[in-house]
């Protein structure tokens, strides 16, 4: 009988973990690094123990440490959650060995699905399809382009015991597959301890589809639907949703049986997911099976009415499942946005920092913030750089696509740069509206790079309405209405002018000659976020004071906004504007992180594209590269190990 659960994990999953386990009456204990010793999660368990510094190999992955605690505290059963050490047989085995119960499946298991390269092969034996590929480790980088032209080009390199987007790159030629087979190596040997690394076939138009398994001691296996993971940034998910708009109930059904087959015969028991990728005529591939609960396990647990976490401590405890194929019934639509800590702006580039900030949307009507996160806490350049998990439920795609707009606007932080406007112009994307994506959906929409979205009159409109209402309300201005209030407000770079005025309360807005506009409000001063009703609209923004004007944020759009009287707007004008400084010559740091190594002399002469340096940062290694031909590099002020903030400069160039 379990009675006291440690979480061998570290954010959210553990606040989600320990959310469960005291509903079932059970004591939770969690671990914790140098750097996460003020983290949520470590206040809400009843024990909680540090394992070590910052670097996840000395704390979350150090099996010794870990082990000392169990023992300390006397837990008698272990959750890893996701990440870190949630499919280590190592771990496992060091478990067996103390009689703790391991929250997941059999260790032999996990061993067949765990490595990516033995559940292909065990995927064949069961009769599942499997990607076209090479099933073996590739020794060299010469090696992987004699396999990738085999194959064919476009491929996936992966490291073996790869997860989460680390590890796995598309390589279009050989020197794209020679720079993938190093770097794959690299993120599997820091991330994974394993260096191994295959090859397959990048399968054209893909998506990206996974099937929820649950089986216990038994013998039981169910398949409790499928999500939608095609939303993807360098192979990482940012958008699930349950069910998929792609898939139909026959091959929804085909799916899910070839999911418990491969469970079967591995005899697998615990929450598990079989992913596959699905063509464009949806012909599927066996992708691999994660021996674990997954971050995007909210989404089924909201259209199934499970709660994974408490399945999997029963199965655990030796009960068999409550329930039946035939009892599994899926009952509206779930979407999950993952809220990480990075600049979309600057394609993607990690962010850390002290959240001045936070203010999730309320979790109200179907709506789920997983976090562990709070105001006044760091995102470390250590770690996953994912805030937070919101989740909306509705009776269709087009209810929880509206929930999640609503949910998105209200979603407010300062601090760490974040990508929640990114979130908030896909899902009002045509194409994802209407189901027509796959994992190329980002580079495909935005092939140079994320700016907002598009501008609309309507919504500049809108934007000027709110930086005009907030001038006056935050001016003694606002109490000179009823008088007519005549103002020029600059939305970005295009001028607005408007008259605001006042009739029994009610705020009346017009542009020129038009027709007034009835806006209510809840705008007051110092607000952060405030709700308009703009010509009966509800529109919310996130506001932040500028020297002069705000930042404005709605819609997955972002802009500064000044509002001025035309007598203050001509002054303006008059104004001179800062140049910015000249960094031509100097190559900088994009994000916080540590560098990695160092690719260039000085001396030598680089051109565009070419690597320079590398920089780890919250996981993954980012390359850094020449943007110009013919540079030659004058100095390098940095020594690989060295800790660098963003803007630092790196290299200087003649």
């Amino acid at each position: 009988m379990i009675k006291k659960i440690l979480v061998a994990n570290r954010g959210e999953v553990v606040s989600r973990i320990i959310r469960t386990a005291r509903k079932m009456n059970l004591q939770t204990i969690a671990i914790y690094s140098e750097a996460d010793k003020d983290n949520l999660f470590v206040r809400q368990a009843d024990e909680a123990y540090p394992v070590g510094p910052a670097p996840s190999a000395q704390s979350y992955l150090n099996i010794d440490r870990i082990m000392e605690v169990i023992d300390r505290s006397k837990a008698d059963a272990v959750h890893p959650g996701y990440g870190f050490l949630s499919e280590n047989p190592e771990f496992c085995k060091a478990l067996e060995e103390r009689g703790v119960i391991f929250i997941g499946p059999a260790r032999e298991s996990m061993e067949a699905m765990g490595d990516k390269i033995q559940s292909k092969r065990v995927a064949i034996q069961a009769g599942v399809p499997v990607i076209p590929g090479h099933d073996g480790a590739i020794a060299n980088a010469d090696q992987s382009v004699a396999v990738a032209r085999e194959v064919g080009y476009p491929v996936m390199v992966k490291a073996s015991a790869g997860g989460g987007g680390k590890g796995m790159r598309i390589a279009h030629n050989d020197n794209e597959v020679r720079e993938a087979w190093e770097t794959c190596t690299s993120e599997g040997r820091s991330y994974f301890n394993d260096d191994r690394v295959f090859i397959e076939k990048f399968i054209d138009k893909p998506r990206h589809i996974e099937i929820q398994i649950l089986g216990d001691k038994h013998g039981n296996v169910v398949w409790l639907g499928e999500r939608e993971c095609s939303i993807q940034r360098r192979n990482q998910k940012m958008i699930e949703e349950a069910p998929s708009s792609f898939i139909d109930p026959a091959l929804r059904r085909e799916m899910g049986e070839q999911a418990v087959r491969l469970a079967r015969a591995v005899g697998y028991y615990s929450a598990g997911t079989v992913e596959f990728v699905v063509g464009a005529e949806k012909n599927y591939y066996f992708l691999e099976m994660n021996s674990r609960l997954q971050v995007e396990h909210a989404v089924t647990e909201m259209v199934t009415g499970l709660d994974l976490v408490e399945q999997m401590i029963r199965v655990a405890s030796g009960e068999p499942l409550s329930f039946a194929q035939k009892d599994v019934k899926i009952k509206g639509w779930a979407l999950e946005c993952r809220v990480y800590a990075e600049n979309p702006y600057r394609n993607f580039m990690p962010s850390t920092g002290r959240l001045m900030y936070y203010r999730p949307p309320e979790e109200v009507a179907k709506i789920r913030v997983d976090s562990s996160v709070f105001e006044g806490g760091e995102v470390s350049m250590h770690y996953d750089p994912m805030i937070a998990k919101l989740v909306t439920w509705g009776h269709n795609r087009d209810n929880a696509i509206a929930k999640m707009e609503d949910a998105l606007d209200e979603f407010a932080i300062r601090g760490p740069d974040h990508n929640i406007d990114l979130l908030n112009t896909i899902i009002r994307h045509p194409r994802f509206v209407a189901g027509d994506f796959t994992t190329a959906f980002i580079s495909e929409t935005f092939p140079d790079g994320f700016h907002g979205a598009a501008p609309t009159e309507d919504g500049t409109r809108a934007f000027a309405v709110a930086a005009g209402i907030i001038l006056l309300v935050e001016s003694s201005l606002y109490r000179q209405i009823p008088v007519l209030q005549d103002l020029v407000v600059t939305v970005d770079n295009e001028e607005l002018r408007l008259t605001v005025e006042r009739k029994d309360g009610i705020e009346m807005v017009s542009f020129g000659v038009e027709d007034p506009v009835v806006v209510s409000h809840n705008f007051k001063v110092g607000s952060r976020l405030a709700s308009f009703v703009i010509h009966n609209q509800s529109c919310t923004f996130r506001i932040r004071r500028l020297a002069e004007g705000h930042l404005l944020s709605r819609g997955g759009r972002t802009v500064t906004a000044v509002a001025r009287t035309p007598r203050h707007h001509a002054f303006a004008r008059h104004m001179l504007r800062k140049k910015p400084p000249d960094t031509s010559r100097l190559v900088l740091s994009p994000m916080p992180g540590v560098v990695r190594k160092i690719l260039v002399g000085v001396g030598q002469t680089v051109n565009a594209g070419q690597i320079l340096c590398v920089v780890e940062a919250m996981k993954m290694e980012n390359a850094i590269r020449c943007e110009q031909d013919g540079k030659r590099v004058r100095s390098i002020l940095i020594q690989v190990g060295d800790a660098v903030e963003a803007d630092a400069v790196l290299i200087e160039f003649e």
